[in-house]
């Protein structure tokens, strides 16, 4: 029973973390075209690209290392690697949180980022204003994504790496062998002396014999 919910477990996570993955890898191909498209805008020119750019490219190789260290862990089953994955992604989660707190209930939400003076940034509100309910969907999912890896990861910890071993038949080890897999304990071996006890007394009865002669 434990065997088959480790096996469930390490499966769903791989499941589940292999979509972390593939959201990291949308945002990265979504932060280069977006600085594709930024390059052919401004020409020649050696304007720095907005850093928004930068984010959506650094939150996509976060998220793809995150998703290799819990790949990893589930296919392990190593309880410090799992307990890293968890973390890491418990703190995604906080830093995920903390934005949109700050989005939603501060007004001035634009003071607390640095100031994008190429109006790109405009662009990218009136896309997600725009588009609102599939963002916000595609954001729950990502936050669902996340937690039920961190569940996942928690259930696997507990359950640990495996354990049980089988054997086809015991017949197929030596008694050398036993003690390492059974531990197995040896019996004494016991010296019975009566046959050298007899052969001592018939050969005193004998010299006695001659000497009565």
């Amino acid at each position: 029973m434990g065997r088959m919910a480790r096996c469930c477990a390490q499966s769903l996570l791989k499941l589940v973390n292999s979509v972390m993955g593939m959201v990291g890898i949308s945002m990265i191909l979504y932060a280069l075209w977006m600085f594709r498209v930024w390059q052919k805008e401004i020409g020649d020119s050696d304007y720095p690209a907005p850093w928004f750019i930068y984010t959506f490219f650094g939150v996509g190789v976060t998220l793809c290392v995150i998703s290799c260290w819990g790949h990893i862990g589930a296919t392990t089953v190593s309880g410090c690697c799992l307990y890293f994955y968890m973390v890491f992604v418990f703190l995604l989660l906080v830093l995920e949180a903390a934005v949109t707190v700050d989005v939603f209930l501060n007004h001035n939400w634009q003071e607390d980022f640095p100031k994008d003076e190429t109006g790109k940034l405009d662009d990218l509100k009136d896309f997600i204003k725009e588009n609102f309910d599939v963002c916000k969907w595609i954001g729950l999912s990502v936050v669902a994504v996340q937690g039920l890896c961190v569940l996942l990861a928690m259930i696997l910890k507990a359950l640990g790496p495996h354990r049980e071993i089988s054997y086809e038949s015991d017949d197929e080890y030596t008694s050398d062998r036993v003690p390492l897999l059974k531990n197995y304990v040896r019996p004494p071996y016991v010296v019975d002396d009566s046959v050298y006890g007899s052969k001592n007394d018939s050969w005193s009865i004998g010299i006695k014999n001659k000497v009565n002669r």
